[in-house]
């Protein structure tokens, strides 16, 4: 028999954070500078990962990160954080960021990201974190979507370690690419 402290609901860790976007955050171009706005996803993710686990989280990996549109200073930015799969002692974290031009109200979906984080006990040693309590169509999709996010990446990692590997059996690939072969 489970205990209710073993899963938890999609909900129960969910995250929002807003911040007006200043000039002190503009790159050259005049832009949000896209490593700030990773810094807040990176923030967001540990505090929706440590809020499900109970516990301290690092960042595994930073699976994906999707800039959709520029952000301007002076817009409002809110991420929304989630738990969206969970393993023994990781976690997949979507978030999504919009703006708001708080002078039109107009919205943007900036970007899309997706955080593994790992839970760790006091000597750093991976722990155990509870499970996942799905009770809607959207949270069963975005679970079996990292599930296909998961299996897509562990044959990315696989492929590229690959020992056997020849030029020559891969140079076909190159021919539609802005390339020069000089050996």
């Amino acid at each position: 028999m489970t205990n209710s402290k073993d899963f938890k609901r999609v909900e129960d860790s969910q995250v929002t954070i807003s911040e007006l976007m200043l000039p002190n955050r503009a790159n050259f171009n005049g832009k949000i500078h896209g490593g700030y706005v990773l810094s807040l996803l990176d923030q967001i993710a540990f505090a929706c990962a440590s809020k499900h686990s109970g516990t301290y989280c690092v960042t595994a990996s930073v699976d994906t990160v999707d800039f959709l549109a520029p952000i301007e200073v002076g817009e409002l930015l809110t991420m929304r954080a989630s738990v969206n799969y969970v393993g023994r002692s990781s976690m997949v974290i979507g978030i999504r960021v919009e703006t708001e031009n708080i002078q039109t109200g107009e919205m943007k979906h900036c970007n899309s990201s997706y955080f593994t984080m790992v839970a760790k006990d006091k000597d750093g040693k991976s722990i155990s974190v509870p499970g996942l309590i799905l009770d809607n169509d959207h949270d069963i999709r975005r679970f079996t979507k990292s599930i296909k996010r998961n299996k897509m990446k562990k044959r990315r990692v696989d492929e590229f370690q690959e020992t056997d590997f020849v030029s020559e059996n891969y140079l076909h690939l190159l021919e539609d690419y802005k390339v020069k072969i000089d050996r």
